[in-house]
């Protein structure tokens, strides 16, 4: 299946500010928002894109031929050695997994079809999923799982993966969702695997972390007056932006003075925007899409 971008027109409407000028894509992913920026672009401009996956880094190599584009390969938190003489004029991060990850039973991402348990975004660093599960104590499991994915069920799932792997080590997606399945039966539309797989890619990927570290970096690529947009799919995602790019006036404890010596670095850019109807109707993995925008003051 082919990735399908989300937000794509209200995010470029609001990224693409002057034409003319040099952009990032911090999330290239298979250049869906990329290769529309490019087609908006006059000549003059250009566009700089990274991924933390050598796949896609490979993919925008191989099939976007524009010389106004650069593609490289980095976690979007090592922004500062990447560009440290660059002011960019807008900054997009799509946090989204990408379409051809879950897709990809290789890769380890869904539930839905089998293949080595793995999801690391970056396949040649880190730890997998299987590493990570085999090791890890069972209260560390439960506190992924239920800090991660709200799953009720944290503890009962982290004793039954505990008890499996005193048989053998998890190996395989399918092995993991039927342990969790020891422990949940599907009730309703949402399949029970679906909290604990997506907490334990969270986890093993550090996504949480390293958003926490790029956004503290983008003032210093961004220009005066340049726009961050930043699309979350997850509530943890939206709450770690929304609370960054709040005014620092509003962290200051209530009793000090309003008129405390506070310098604010960015301003937001109207409410939170969510897909529209049609869209999550096209397109079902949007409906849980949040998009925040902001401009550096």
């Amino acid at each position: 299946m082919l990735h399908v971008p989300v937000l794509l027109e209200e995010s470029l409407d609001f990224l693409l500010h002057d034409l003319s000028g040099k952009y990032l894509d911090l999330t290239f992913g298979r250049g869906s928002h990329s290769q529309e920026i490019l087609k908006r672009l006059i000549p003059e401009g250009s566009l700089h894109a990274v991924d933390r996956d050598p796949e896609a880094v490979l993919f925008g190599k191989e099939n976007i031929n524009d010389p106004r584009f650069s593609i490289y390969h980095s976690n979007y938190s090592e922004i500062d050695s990447l560009f440290p003489e660059f002011q960019f004029e807008g900054i997009l991060l799509d946090l989204g997994t990408c379409s051809t990850h879950l897709d990809n039973p290789n890769r380890g991402f869904s539930f839905q079809s089998n293949g080595p348990l793995d999801m690391r975004m970056d396949i040649s660093t880190g730890f997998s999923a299987a590493d990570w599960l085999n090791s890890a104590t069972e209260s560390e499991i439960s506190d992924v799982l239920y800090q991660y994915g709200d799953e009720k069920a944290s503890r009962k799932i982290a004793n039954a993966i505990v008890k499996f792997r005193t048989m053998k080590p998890l190996k395989t997606t399918f092995e993991l969702t039927t342990v969790i399945e020891t422990v949940l039966k599907r009730t309703g539309k949402i399949h029970p695997a679906t909290k604990s797989f997506q907490a334990i890619r969270i986890h093993v990927n550090q996504e949480l972390h390293h958003l926490r570290v790029v956004l503290s970096k983008l003032h210093s690529i961004l220009r005066a007056g340049g726009i961050v947009v930043v699309i979350s799919f997850h509530s943890l995602e939206d709450r770690i932006v929304k609370n960054f790019f709040k005014p620092e006036v509003d962290r200051l404890p209530k009793d000090i003075p309003i008129n405390t010596s506070v310098t604010e670095k960015y301003k937001c850019i109207g409410k939170k925007i969510k897909p529209s109807v049609h869209e999550i109707k096209n397109n079902p993995r949007s409906r849980s899409a949040v998009m925040r925008v902001f401009s550096k003051l």
